[in-house]
């Protein structure tokens, strides 16, 4: 039902373009990283990638998620929902690697994690060996190393391209407007900042959510190993495995607005807060306010206004953009 994703083979790490940058469909790089020396240890085996990542180690402290044998990988909720089937720890990344090397032929094993963690802050010099040129953005570069996983589908706000450094990685995704069709679950309850589709991708319950099926017919796969990686358009859902005993994901983030200007989640949060539950007929007349000024605003919406006089109508630069915030906590804190 699923699609396989677009393949572009060829590209080295200094090949990415703006044009590839700023796709909104997601693109499998094939292998992107191959030049990596963290790459071509790991497609040595497991133990060398082990070595390569502990030769940058210098003591740093990581936090980690650890699940039991019987949650096979997936960090997900717990059965009443009003915790999780996991609990975090934190630790020194040579003993998380350790952990992971003693389970490596557990089946099923119990799962460890380390999920999001700054390269230069844990591994101090690894990116200049290991590395993708992005031009002129500066992201937020972090790496991912577990066993077996599996990650619900979820969406990030920012531009991600993933590299899978070690092991092999299955990235299933979904485009933003199957939101409906994926069950979400709590939006200010989650198991690791973002909120996740409840459907279990390996024994999904139709029945219980039968709109997954539908769900399925817009998804796309990637399999990927090691020196493959992934550009994931900001928005789109993704469901992320870890196939092998042994994974590392180094991925960057970033954001093709300004850094003024704030996440739409806290708008999102605020509407729940000022309009979900306003009468029908105020929440209708909101939508055309937000229909108006915002989703499709354009050079006519505050052309009959003198120009000095347009204030947050006008384009938003970093002073106006601090002026804005300085209004919206003046009115809060009323």
């Amino acid at each position: 039902m699923a699609k396989a994703m677009r393949e572009i083979h060829g590209l080295g790490v200094n090949d990415l373009n703006d044009a590839l940058l700023t796709s909104t469909e997601p693109l499998l790089l094939r292998g992107l990283a191959a030049s990596w020396p963290m790459v071509q240890a790991a497609r040595r085996s497991e133990q060398e990638a082990d070595a390569y990542l502990r030769s940058f180690y210098r003591g740093a402290t990581v936090g980690a998620m650890l699940g039991p044998p019987e949650a096979n990988g997936r960090f997900f909720y717990n059965d009443d929902a009003n915790g999780f089937n996991f609990y975090p720890v934190h630790a020194k990344l040579n003993n998380v690697l350790d952990e992971i090397a003693a389970k490596r032929d557990m089946d099923p094993a119990p799962t460890v994690y380390v999920g999001s963690t700054t390269v230069d802050t844990c591994l101090p010099g690894f990116r200049e060996h290991n590395d993708l040129a992005l031009g002129t953005r500066d992201p937020l570069v972090s790496i991912w190393i577990g066993n077996r996983t599996r990650i619900a589908a979820h969406y990030d706000v920012p531009d991600n391209i993933a590299v899978v450094a070690a092991g092999r990685r299955r990235f299933t995704l979904f485009p933003p407007d199957q939101l409906q069709n994926l069950y979400i679950g709590p939006l200010d309850f989650t198991p690791a900042g973002q909120a996740i589709s409840l459907v279990d991708f390996h024994q999904p319950d139709f029945e219980r959510f039968p709109k997954f099926a539908t769900a399925l017919e817009h998804a796309q796969v990637a399999e990927m190993e090691a020196g493959d990686a992934i550009f994931i358009p900001s928005m789109w859902w993704h469901h992320v495995e870890g196939l092998a005993a042994m994974n590392v994901l180094v991925n960057y983030w970033w954001r093709q607005s300004p850094d003024y200007m704030d996440t739409p989640t806290n708008a999102l949060m605020m509407a729940f807060l000022t309009l979900r539950d306003l009468p029908p007929e105020q929440r209708k007349a909101w939508q055309e306010i937000f229909r108006h000024y915002i989703f499709e605003a354009d050079q006519q919406t505050a052309a009959h206004i003198p120009e000095q006089a347009r204030h947050v109508l006008a384009p938003l630069d970093d002073e106006g953009a601090r002026m804005l915030r300085a209004q919206i906590l003046k009115k809060m804190n009323r």
